[in-house]
């Protein structure tokens, strides 16, 4: 792999940029703080910004590392950050990423969190080099799926009882999708848009 780190990434209507320490108040008020937002996370709901500072303050330390992958998800006309999209677990070995993401819930249902993860999946295709991209939800939370899905991915089971978050422990849905997948359906979408001009 091609280690270029978290370099921003722009979609039609998001830029995802790296996290600084100045993202806090925003990040506090806009998802850590929101008990819907975190229901299914592994994270509680924050009481104050200071805990949301603290978490801030570790993303801007990792920004040092090149294989660190952890974007601000923000509106083009929005600065602030509204959610957060992150390479949670890679493995070299197998050249495998696994991915999580989250948005505070008042900017559900707009499809940003499927706008956001089909722009890293591309990044970590095409210039990062990764070959497998994998991510998981709590079988409660079909809607995190839906986005999944809509990105490619495809699922490949039901793990029990393999995640943790305040519900307990939860069975989890595993996703992903492989760079030979999305490079065959860009060749289509490509071969599509061509017989669409003719």
């Amino acid at each position: 792999m091609d280690h270029k780190g978290t370099i921003t990434l722009k979609t039609e209507r998001l830029v995802l940029r790296r996290f600084t320490l100045d993202d806090s108040e925003a990040m506090f008020r806009n998802f850590f703080s929101d008990p819907v937002a975190t229901f299914y996370s592994r994270w509680e709901t924050h009481e104050n910004a200071d805990t949301t500072r603290e978490f801030m303050k570790q993303y801007a330390m990792e920004y040092e590392n090149p294989d660190y992958y952890n974007w601000a998800i923000t509106e083009k006309d929005y600065y602030e950050p509204i959610g957060r999209i992150a390479v949670s677990n890679m493995d070299e070995r197998v050249s495998t990423a696994d991915m999580s993401f989250f948005i505070g819930s008042a900017w559900w249902h707009k499809g940003y969190a499927s706008e956001a993860l089909a722009a890293v999946i591309k990044y970590l295709f095409t210039e990062v080099g990764v070959n497998r991209i994998a991510g998981r939800h709590d079988i409660a939370n079909p809607n995190s799926g839906g986005v999944m899905k809509k990105c490619g991915m495809m699922l490949e089971g039901v793990l029990r009882q393999a995640g943790k978050n305040g519900n307990g422990f939860v069975d989890v849905c595993q996703y992903a999708i492989l760079a030979e997948d999305y490079f065959k359906n860009l060749q289509k979408r490509e071969c599509e848009a061509d017989a669409n001009r003719e």
